[in-house]
């Protein structure tokens, strides 16, 4: 009796050595911030939006704004970009990839931000977030500690975030509804206790509200760039009535991606100036 008895307890005993094993080779969240990013020079500004929503990927839209300022993000895809060819073709603001996760920095950064600053443009850094690498605080510290500051000098754009569909894996990196926009938050918190602005916000409608349950949290305080590459920019996330900028299509007349922003040259200056 006292044998069969023991068969469940041995059964117990061997699920609770599983999970213990289980819990003490998984690896850390310090563990996966440090494992190499696989590919961050295809990581850039809607890399994913294409993938997953379509669209025309050199889209001309037709915009009902009076207004739009015309620009451009680039990334280390790039490499090193014709800024006087850019600025002579119209291109008055640009936005350039500074970094990735807590790893990653783009080698071609100096060249693409300084260089658009050199011939006149009003200029800005993004980070590529990898929310499942480590934490929203941790990859701001990164993304400003390499690049992503501002300075009031009317000539930079507030730090902005960059935020898609997962290159790595699920789609929303794993995280809840809540947990992402806990994490989001975090990020704009500490770029803003480290600048004194609160990111722009990069997201495609369709991204955010399957990733985040289509939050109206971040509207208050970050300006929204939306990703669309149609004719007209489309239903916005929640809680926004209107965007900042709008990146319409992923190749055109300037290097990397085309984008508008939503107003005429003075309110970008606006923009900069905080």
């Amino acid at each position: 009796m006292s044998v069969h008895r023991s068969r469940p307890l041995v059964v117990a005993a061997g699920i609770l050595v599983a999970l213990l094993l289980a819990v003490l080779t998984a690896p850390s969240a310090a563990a996966r911030a440090k494992q190499p990013i696989p590919h961050p020079e295809l990581d850039w500004m809607g890399s994913t939006i294409l993938a997953h929503e379509g669209g025309d990927p050199a889209n001309v839209p037709i915009t009902a704004e009076a207004t739009q300022t015309p620009g451009m993000d680039v990334s280390g895809y790039q490499g090193n970009v014709a800024w006087s060819t850019a600025w002579s073709n119209g291109a008055k603001f640009a936005y350039v990839k500074a970094t990735e996760g807590t790893s990653y920095t783009n080698p071609y950064f100096a060249q693409q931000y300084n260089g658009s600053y050199n011939v006149g443009m009003i200029r800005g850094a993004y980070h590529f977030a990898l929310p499942d690498n480590s934490s929203g605080s941790a990859q701001a510290t990164y993304f400003v500690n390499h690049g992503g500051g501002w300075s009031g000098d009317g000539r930079t754009l507030p730090p902005a975030l960059d935020i898609e569909y997962n290159p790595y894996g699920a789609t929303c990196y794993g995280l809840s509804q809540s947990a992402m926009v806990s994490w989001i938050q975090a990020f704009g918190n500490q770029v803003h206790a480290l600048t004194g602005r609160y990111p722009t916000i990069y997201t495609s409608t369709s991204w955010w509200t399957s990733c985040t349950g289509n939050s109206s949290a971040l509207a208050a305080n970050n300006p929204l760039w939306i990703a669309r590459y149609s004719s007209s920019v489309g239903t916005l996330p929640s809680g926004w009535s209107y965007y900042t900028i709008w990146q319409y299509a992923s190749s055109g007349t300037f290097p990397g991606d085309q984008d508008y922003f939503n107003g005429a040259y003075d309110r970008l200056q606006a923009l900069a100036n905080g």
